[in-house]
């Protein structure tokens, strides 16, 4: 059956934080405005158990402030349509092209909020312990475990940076990674000189075990080819994050990472495509600056539909 082509002012690629921040605006603004999301509304956030820095709320969960915002969106006429996944993506052309598999939308200005996703555990047992235990967000959950003994998985900047957080709730944290540290010396020395911490590299896990929440792993020492049990409350995974551009990735100018270049202002290479959350490149990835991004595309966006319609 052909598919039916929908006009649509602005088209928002993502339901994060910074892709329904984008779409709260463009629907203050009287924009006819759809929200496309491939996965879950929210994304990786709306998994957070508790958060405590985000302005406004002394504690709220990543669920209740995604749908808080969704609400905010939808409430200004925004539509959210999930899990119509998208499958090409037409950016060049002044009318650009985004087609799911319902549905062929034109715009002339596309956000593409479309986000990252940390690289998952690679264990089976990863799904039954996923918020019970396997976290992949120091900032968000953290605060769950204090005086418990924590684990984290990674060698890089941000696992040796997400250890040394975490040891402020710790009574005990293990650092596992599966080669050397790929982390600066200034970070690694700091993890080392912490009574807290036990660093075990060169070492794989190898099962997570447990009732209905994590209690212990299995390490395998590759040194000594010898495996042993380790109590832990939780486990923190920092193995890298991939970012979602498998869609525009030949279309839009990238950074060496994969993400879209553009500058504060959220403007790519492309006329009426702004980039907005952590698809961006850009130094700092919090909530707050997701929704600063959403912002400031939305805003931009509407500047420069206006000034199409003035010709």
């Amino acid at each position: 059956m052909e598919k039916v082509s929908v006009k649509k002012d602005i088209v928002i690629i993502g339901a994060g934080m910074a892709g329904l921040t984008a779409a709260l605006y463009a629907g203050r603004m009287n924009l006819d405005t759809i929200v496309l999301e491939n996965a879950i509304i929210g994304g990786q956030i709306a998994n957070a158990v508790g958060i405590e820095n985000y302005p406004g709320f002394e504690k709220v969960s990543g669920k209740e402030l995604i749908e808080t915002v969704q609400r905010q969106a939808e409430k200004f006429g925004a539509v959210i349509d999930e899990f119509d996944v998208i499958e090409r993506i037409e950016l060049q052309n002044k009318i650009k092209l985004v087609e799911t598999a319902n549905y062929i939308y034109e715009t002339p200005a596309v956000i593409i909020a479309s986000g990252m996703n940390r690289r998952k555990l690679p264990l089976a047992e990863e799904t039954k312990y996923a918020g019970r235990g396997v976290h992949y967000c120091e900032l968000c959950d953290g605060h769950m475990y204090q005086d418990k003994i924590i684990a984290v998985m990674g060698g890089g900047n941000a696992a040796v940076d997400a250890a040394n957080f975490l040891t402020k709730y710790a009574n005990k944290l293990y650092l596992i990674h599966r080669s050397q540290f790929r982390a600066d010396e200034i970070s690694q020395e700091k993890l080392r000189q912490n009574p807290k911490v036990e660093i075990f590299l060169e070492t794989e896990i190898t099962k997570l075990m447990g009732d209905n929440r994590l209690r212990k792993i299995e390490i395998f020492d590759k040194k000594i080819q010898s495996s042993k049990i380790l109590d832990v409350d939780a486990i923190f995974v920092n193995i890298g994050v991939e970012p979602n551009n498998h869609l525009f990735k030949d279309q839009i100018k990238l950074s060496e990472r994969g993400h879209i270049l553009a500058a504060e202002d959220c403007r790519t290479n492309l006329e009426g495509v702004f980039a907005a959350g952590d698809i961006r490149e850009k130094e700092i990835n919090q909530l707050t600056t997701a929704a600063s991004d959403g912002t400031t595309a939305a805003l931009l966006a509407e500047k420069y539909i206006r000034k199409l319609n003035s010709r």
